[in-house]
């Protein structure tokens, strides 16, 4: 049957007309300088510069599908009204480049004003990376529309892993931060079974406050002044924390994923006994590949002896603030969605840390020969981050 006669189904695979569209993408996110350079050892000398490369940073093989898939659904349907469900990934560039070809957004910060409820039969409608509701893909194929998921497939692997909890009676306890798309999306997976039940955890501090009701130490009324907005409808603290599964956002810091992991076995180890873990426990790693690579490749990339960091992406990217924090840990870093951050060699504007604030921070370049590491988040494409080394060295 004809892709564009078939109603409600969903399209995950290309159309095959990458050929097609790697004009447009080449001429938008690549970049000879970043092939220069990975060429070189990832490593750029001049003047009183060396410029280092992480081995592994930028667009990983999801965030490429995901844009190839667009790029493709705009030249395979011309003429129709083309949409997505949010951003497709966390990048400013990106999205607006989406916008420009086109295609329209339903929600999130470039909202165009047409809402799910309005799609019509015939629309064609992109699924982001993050993925999406079940509430949200069943009002989808109610209207109608052509459905293009690019839905990354690292997070549909956590879909599974957390439907298998919800069958098996554990809530899901998410590393992750709630109101995130790909958090919303997999914590909708949890509730297509009438015992589903689930609880977001932020951090370290936030996974401190469940041991403790775990072990009988806290208080219903402060527990849900905490987790209120994170936690499944009709969650009951007292039951519920009594059987649990692990899993996290994809683009989480994988050594604090697998420390709240420990920190919920050991309290449930010290509230039934170590003989009861293995019905009230499980947890798998469901760190994305890329995420961890990314994470490693900037821990090897600060003990080089660096002088400073520059970590390139999307302010509101979840695995680009984690390259920040990992690399605060040996040498100062700065945050920077683009060029225009770096003001000059006096003056950088970027996001702090564990903070949504953007500051600018002064004498940030020190005198004489330096080392500079840079690295990106998973949505930030080569072409930005060329632009970013060209005005440090524009302005050194």
């Amino acid at each position: 049957m004809s892709l564009l006669n078939e109603k409600n189904e969903i399209i995950r695979k290309s159309f095959g007309l990458k050929e097609e569209v790697r004009p447009q993408l080449e001429a938008s996110y690549h970049s000879p300088l970043i092939n220069r350079i990975k060429a070189e050892d990832f490593r750029l000398e001049t003047g009183r510069l060396t410029i280092y490369l992480a081995e592994e940073f930028g667009f990983c093989y999801g965030v490429d599908r995901a844009i190839d898939y667009a790029y493709e659904t705009q030249a395979k349907f011309p003429g129709r009204r083309i949409f997505i469900t949010n951003e497709i990934i966390h990048n400013p560039r990106v999205n607006a480049k989406l916008q420009e070809i086109g295609i329209q957004f339903l929600s999130g910060p470039y909202a165009c004003g047409i809402s799910a409820e309005e799609i019509q039969e015939g629309d064609v409608v992109i699924i982001p990376a993050f993925g999406t509701t079940v509430k949200e893909l069943d009002l989808l194929q109610k209207r109608g529309c052509i459905l293009v998921d690019t839905t990354c497939g690292s997070v549909m692997s956590v879909w599974k892993r957390v439907e298998a909890y919800a069958r098996d009676g554990l809530t899901s306890v998410v590393h992750g931060k709630f109101d995130h798309e790909e958090t919303l999306a997999t914590c909708s997976r949890v509730l297509q079974y009438p015992q589903g039940k689930f609880l977001v955890v932020r951090d370290k501090p936030q996974t401190g406050k469940i041991c403790d009701y775990i072990e009988g130490r806290g208080s219903r009324n402060k527990f849900f002044e905490e987790f209120g907005n994170a936690v499944s409808p009709g969650f009951d603290p007292d039951t519920d924390l009594n059987r649990i599964g692990c899993a996290n956002q994809t683009t989480m810091l994988s050594s604090e994923s697998l420390e709240i992991a420990n920190l919920l076995q050991g309290a449930l180890q010290r509230r039934f006994g170590e003989a009861e873990l293995p019905k009230r426990f499980r947890h798998f790693d469901t760190i994305c590949s890329a995420t961890q690579e990314r994470q490693d490749a900037v821990l090897k990339l600060t003990r080089r002896g660096i002088d400073l960091m520059i970590v390139v992406g999307g302010y509101n990217s979840s695995n680009t603030g984690h390259l920040v924090e990992i690399s605060l840990e040996r040498c100062p870093a700065f945050h920077v969605k683009d060029a225009s951050c770096i003001i000059s060699n006096r003056l950088i504007r970027h996001k702090k840390v564990f903070s949504s604030e953007i500051v600018e921070t002064a004498d940030w370049l020190p005198p004489g020969k330096i080392k500079i590491g840079v690295t990106a988040g998973a949505s930030t494409p080569n072409r930005v981050i060329e632009e970013v080394i060209e005005r440090i060295l524009e302005i050194a």
